[in-house]
Protein backbone atom coordinates (compact mmCIF):
# COMPACT_ATOMS: atom_id res chain seq x y z
CA UNK A 1 0.00 0.00 0.00
CA UNK A 2 2.81 2.36 0.90
CA UNK A 3 4.57 1.67 -2.41
CA UNK A 4 1.43 2.46 -4.40
CA UNK A 5 0.96 5.72 -2.53
CA UNK A 6 4.57 6.75 -3.12
CA UNK A 7 4.32 5.86 -6.82
CA UNK A 8 1.16 7.93 -7.10
CA UNK A 9 2.74 10.88 -5.28
CA UNK A 10 5.88 10.74 -7.44
CA UNK A 11 3.72 10.63 -10.56
CA UNK A 12 1.71 13.61 -9.32
CA UNK A 13 4.87 15.56 -8.45
CA UNK A 14 6.36 14.85 -11.87
CA UNK A 15 3.11 15.84 -13.55
CA UNK A 16 2.96 19.12 -11.65
CA UNK A 17 6.61 19.86 -12.32
CA UNK A 18 6.27 19.05 -16.00
CA UNK A 19 3.17 21.17 -16.49
CA UNK A 20 4.09 24.17 -14.34
CA UNK A 21 7.84 24.50 -14.84
CA UNK A 22 7.36 24.54 -18.61
CA UNK A 23 5.35 27.74 -18.24
CA UNK A 24 7.94 29.43 -16.02
CA UNK A 25 11.16 28.60 -17.89
CA UNK A 26 11.72 30.85 -20.92
CA UNK A 27 13.30 28.06 -22.98
CA UNK A 28 10.48 25.59 -22.34
CA UNK A 29 10.96 23.90 -25.69
CA UNK A 30 13.64 21.72 -24.06
CA UNK A 31 11.47 20.47 -21.22
CA UNK A 32 12.30 16.89 -20.19
CA UNK A 33 9.59 14.26 -20.19
CA UNK A 34 9.58 13.54 -16.46
CA UNK A 35 6.48 11.38 -16.50
CA UNK A 36 7.97 9.05 -19.06
CA UNK A 37 11.19 8.90 -17.06
CA UNK A 38 9.33 7.91 -13.89
CA UNK A 39 7.32 5.26 -15.73
CA UNK A 40 10.44 3.72 -17.26
CA UNK A 41 12.49 3.75 -14.06
CA UNK A 42 9.76 2.28 -11.87
CA UNK A 43 8.93 -0.34 -14.50
CA UNK A 44 12.61 -1.23 -14.64
CA UNK A 45 12.87 -1.49 -10.85
CA UNK A 46 9.48 -3.08 -10.07
CA UNK A 47 8.40 -4.99 -13.18
CA UNK A 48 5.82 -4.93 -15.96
CA UNK A 49 2.70 -4.60 -13.83
CA UNK A 50 3.95 -1.55 -11.91
CA UNK A 51 5.14 0.03 -15.16
CA UNK A 52 1.81 -0.51 -16.88
CA UNK A 53 -0.23 0.86 -13.97
CA UNK A 54 1.97 3.92 -13.53
CA UNK A 55 2.11 4.36 -17.30
CA UNK A 56 -1.66 4.39 -17.54
CA UNK A 57 -2.04 6.91 -14.71
CA UNK A 58 0.68 9.23 -16.04
CA UNK A 59 -0.50 8.90 -19.63
CA UNK A 60 -4.10 9.60 -18.71
CA UNK A 61 -3.07 12.73 -16.81
CA UNK A 62 -1.23 14.00 -19.90
CA UNK A 63 -4.20 13.09 -22.10
CA UNK A 64 -6.68 14.91 -19.92
CA UNK A 65 -4.57 18.05 -19.82
CA UNK A 66 -3.18 18.51 -23.28
CA UNK A 67 -4.09 15.89 -25.88
CA UNK A 68 -6.97 16.26 -28.30
CA UNK A 69 -7.39 12.46 -28.35
CA UNK A 70 -7.89 10.90 -24.93
CA UNK A 71 -6.17 7.57 -24.59
CA UNK A 72 -3.31 7.95 -27.06
CA UNK A 73 -0.63 8.91 -24.53
CA UNK A 74 -2.03 6.40 -22.03
CA UNK A 75 -1.65 3.60 -24.55
CA UNK A 76 1.89 4.60 -25.47
CA UNK A 77 2.92 4.96 -21.80
CA UNK A 78 1.39 1.57 -20.94
CA UNK A 79 3.31 -0.06 -23.78
CA UNK A 80 6.52 1.66 -22.73
CA UNK A 81 5.93 0.60 -19.11
CA UNK A 82 5.42 -2.99 -20.26
CA UNK A 83 8.54 -3.02 -22.44
CA UNK A 84 10.65 -1.41 -19.71
CA UNK A 85 9.25 -3.85 -17.16
CA UNK A 86 10.47 -6.74 -19.29
CA UNK A 87 14.00 -5.59 -18.39
CA UNK A 88 13.21 -6.09 -14.69
CA UNK A 89 15.24 -9.32 -14.67
CA UNK A 90 18.45 -7.47 -15.53
CA UNK A 91 18.00 -4.86 -12.78
CA UNK A 92 21.25 -4.19 -10.93
CA UNK A 93 21.29 -1.91 -7.93
CA UNK A 94 23.85 0.73 -8.73
CA UNK A 95 24.09 0.34 -12.51
CA UNK A 96 22.77 3.46 -14.22
CA UNK A 97 23.53 2.57 -17.84
CA UNK A 98 20.50 0.36 -18.52
CA UNK A 99 17.89 2.79 -17.11
CA UNK A 100 19.41 5.69 -19.03
CA UNK A 101 19.38 3.69 -22.26
CA UNK A 102 15.79 2.60 -21.58
CA UNK A 103 14.68 6.17 -20.92
CA UNK A 104 16.36 7.37 -24.11
CA UNK A 105 14.84 4.62 -26.24
CA UNK A 106 11.44 5.12 -24.64
CA UNK A 107 11.55 8.83 -25.36
CA UNK A 108 12.40 8.08 -29.00
CA UNK A 109 9.54 5.55 -29.19
CA UNK A 110 7.09 7.99 -27.62
CA UNK A 111 8.09 10.85 -29.90
CA UNK A 112 8.07 8.53 -32.92
CA UNK A 113 4.53 7.37 -32.15
CA UNK A 114 3.47 10.94 -31.50
CA UNK A 115 4.93 12.05 -34.83
CA UNK A 116 3.27 9.27 -36.82
CA UNK A 117 -0.19 9.55 -35.29
CA UNK A 118 -0.42 13.28 -34.58
CA UNK A 119 1.59 14.99 -37.33
CA UNK A 120 2.34 12.64 -40.21
CA UNK A 121 -1.26 11.57 -40.72
CA UNK A 122 -2.23 15.24 -40.95
CA UNK A 123 0.79 16.05 -43.17
CA UNK A 124 1.83 18.95 -40.95
CA UNK A 125 5.55 18.81 -40.27
CA UNK A 126 8.71 17.38 -41.75
CA UNK A 127 10.55 14.65 -39.89
CA UNK A 128 13.87 16.50 -39.99
CA UNK A 129 12.61 19.67 -38.33
CA UNK A 130 10.56 17.68 -35.81
CA UNK A 131 13.61 15.63 -34.83
CA UNK A 132 15.99 18.60 -34.60
CA UNK A 133 13.72 21.06 -32.79
CA UNK A 134 11.55 18.77 -30.66
CA UNK A 135 12.92 15.25 -30.23
CA UNK A 136 16.62 15.93 -29.79
CA UNK A 137 16.34 18.70 -27.13
CA UNK A 138 13.76 16.70 -25.16
CA UNK A 139 15.83 13.52 -25.42
CA UNK A 140 19.00 15.22 -24.16
CA UNK A 141 17.25 16.98 -21.28
CA UNK A 142 15.40 13.80 -20.26
CA UNK A 143 18.63 11.78 -20.23
CA UNK A 144 20.42 14.45 -18.18
CA UNK A 145 17.54 14.50 -15.69
CA UNK A 146 17.62 10.70 -15.53
CA UNK A 147 21.27 10.83 -14.52
CA UNK A 148 20.36 13.25 -11.75
CA UNK A 149 17.18 11.62 -10.43
CA UNK A 150 17.84 7.89 -10.84
CA UNK A 151 19.81 7.66 -7.59
CA UNK A 152 17.03 9.46 -5.70
CA UNK A 153 14.38 7.14 -7.10
CA UNK A 154 16.59 4.14 -6.37
CA UNK A 155 16.96 5.23 -2.75
CA UNK A 156 13.19 5.68 -2.43
CA UNK A 157 12.63 2.19 -3.83
CA UNK A 158 15.26 0.77 -1.49
CA UNK A 159 13.62 2.38 1.56
CA UNK A 160 10.22 1.08 0.50
CA UNK A 161 11.65 -2.42 0.13
CA UNK A 162 13.18 -2.18 3.62
CA UNK A 163 9.82 -1.09 5.08
CA UNK A 164 8.06 -3.99 3.34
CA UNK A 165 10.62 -6.48 4.64
CA UNK A 166 10.34 -5.04 8.14
CA UNK A 167 6.55 -5.35 8.06
CA UNK A 168 6.78 -8.97 6.94
CA UNK A 169 9.10 -9.83 9.81
CA UNK A 170 7.01 -8.13 12.47
CA UNK A 171 5.51 -10.67 14.91
CA UNK A 172 2.34 -8.58 15.15
CA UNK A 173 1.62 -8.72 11.46
CA UNK A 174 2.24 -12.43 10.85
CA UNK A 175 -0.74 -14.57 9.97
Amino acid sequence: MRRKLVMLLLGLAAFLAQTTVSRIIPFSFIMPNMLLMIVVIFAFMRGRRAGMILGFICGLSVDLLSCPVIGFTSLVYVLIGYISGCCYNIFFDEDIKVPVILVGLSDLIYRGCYYVFQFLMLNRISLRSYFIYTVLPELISTIILTFLLYKVMFMIDKKLSEFELEEQQSPWLRK
